[in-house]
Order: C-alpha cells, then structure tokens, then sequence
C-alpha cells in the first residue's frame, strides 16, 4: 500500500472516530437534558403541593382559633 493510500486510510479513520464522537456527545447532551427538565418539573410539581399543604394547615388553625 502507498503511503497516500494509507494516509487517505488513517484521515477516514480518524473522521469516522470523530463522527462517531459527536453523535455520542449529542446524545448525551440530549439525555442531560432530559433528566435536567425532569428533575425540575419535579422540583415544580412538589413545591406547589408543600405550598398547598401550608395553605391548608393555614386555614384550618384560623378556623380553630
């Protein structure tokens, strides 16, 4: 094999290692992403229930009262 032959071998090589990297990176970012939101709609989702909670215990001691 020439040496061109075998350098144009090595630059495929490398760019399909490259591509492949970037894929994976993107996929990763996209499942970060994912579970980011998730955990703040979670977040969200239980500090309007602790707040409903405090409003309910709220009216029923000036109810008692």
């Amino acid at each position: 094999m020439s040496n061109s032959n075998e350098a144009k071998t090595r630059a495929e090589a490398s760019f399909k290692r490259k591509e492949e990297q970037a894929r994976q990176g993107a996929k990763a970012w996209a499942e970060y992403e994912a579970q980011r939101r998730a955990i703040a709609d979670k977040t969200e989702r239980l500090r309007a229930l602790r707040l409903a909670k405090a409003v309910e215990t709220a009216g029923k001691r000036k109810t008692d009262a």
